[in-house]
């Protein structure tokens, strides 16, 4: 009886210190507006599942997650045009490029709000920063 109860606490402490897990739609509201949670977790890690588009550049520390498989890339687009179903994936080291139809799971920190990237010129609203990635 102790061993399991200690196992449980262990069990339980490490989940608690996962990043949370969410999903496309639980970061929006009406709109296009982000949802309460979206701005609850900003700045914290979180996790998210989903599919690496085709990068549009070789040798990049950046992708874009989708919801669904695609096999084109879907970050051109303005900002009123901007598809609630995909996320600009940053990473500290350069990508491992992925077939576009293979589910990944990225965890990092999220940030939220219109941003144009300096170095690309691409523009984003939802953001994973110092993220990784695994099948």
């Amino acid at each position: 009886m102790r061993i399991t109860v200690l196992f449980l606490a262990i069990l339980f402490s490490f989940v608690a210190q996962a990043a949370d897990q969410l999903k496309f739609r639980d970061l929006y509201g009406r709109g296009g507006d982000f949802s309460a949670l979206a701005q609850q977790k900003k700045g914290q890690e979180i996790r998210v599942r989903g599919y690496m588009a085709p990068p549009i550049k070789a040798q990049a520390d950046f992708f874009v997650l989708t919801k669904m498989p695609m096999s084109y890339c879907p970050f051109c687009e303005s900002e009123a045009d901007w598809p609630t179903d995909i996320m600009l994936i940053k990473t500290d080291d350069i990508i491992e490029v992925l077939p576009y139809n293979v589910p990944i799971y990225v965890t990092g920190i999220l940030e939220i709000g219109t941003e144009i990237d300096p170095d690309t010129g691409f523009l984003s609203k939802v953001r994973l920063v110092q993220a990784k990635f695994e099948k």
